[in-house]
């Protein structure tokens, strides 16, 4: 008697659901399988935008922080190009707000129409800038656990996003 390994009908269940998924999506496959391959240029230019090391005066780069955080990302058939800077400041969130809404337009962003009252999102040629302000809860779920430093006065990070080769609108 022979053994049965049982591996045809979990074989096409699996195909099945991938080909459901495919189809309902929209996906290609070729679209699927795109990765960072040959961004690493990109990603440089991206790190070197000069309002990535705009900051108001008293600003430093935190402890930790020195270097730029750059690099891309892919999922799902989106390829994005990111880079970011972490500060803190020994003041108010007000001032920090303040120097980045004039910095961004002075560089070429324009406020993005979409984002949320209170956020400081800019969009400039395909990539969205984003300056968002770290509390513990924050820097718990991004892996960087209480830090004081960044938690007093206004902690905050610079960041720019652009997605390669998608045609997506970069916003926030």
């Amino acid at each position: 008697m022979p053994l049965r390994t049982g591996t045809a009908r979990p074989v096409s269940l699996l195909l099945a659901v991938v080909l459901a998924a495919v189809t309902l999506t929209g996906c290609a496959l070729p679209e699927l399988a795109r990765d960072c391959e040959g961004t690493g240029d990109r990603v440089k230019e991206t790190a070197a935008l000069g309002i990535l090391d705009s900051r108001p005066d008293g600003a430093a780069v935190a402890r930790g922080f020195e270097e730029a955080d750059a690099g891309c990302w892919a999922d799902s058939g989106d390829v994005v190009v990111y880079a970011g800077r972490t500060y803190t400041f020994p003041g108010a969130q007000a001032e920090v707000t303040e120097h980045y809404r004039t910095a961004a337009v002075r560089d070429g962003w324009n406020p993005d129409p979409e984002a949320l009252p209170g956020d400081l999102c800019f969009t400039r040629e395909g990539m969205a800038l984003s300056i968002v302000f770290l509390t513990a809860e924050r820097l718990a779920e991004d892996g960087h656990g209480s830090r004081p430093d960044l938690t007093s006065g206004a902690g905050y990070s610079v960041s720019v996003d652009s997605y390669v080769n998608s045609g997506a609108e970069a916003g926030c």
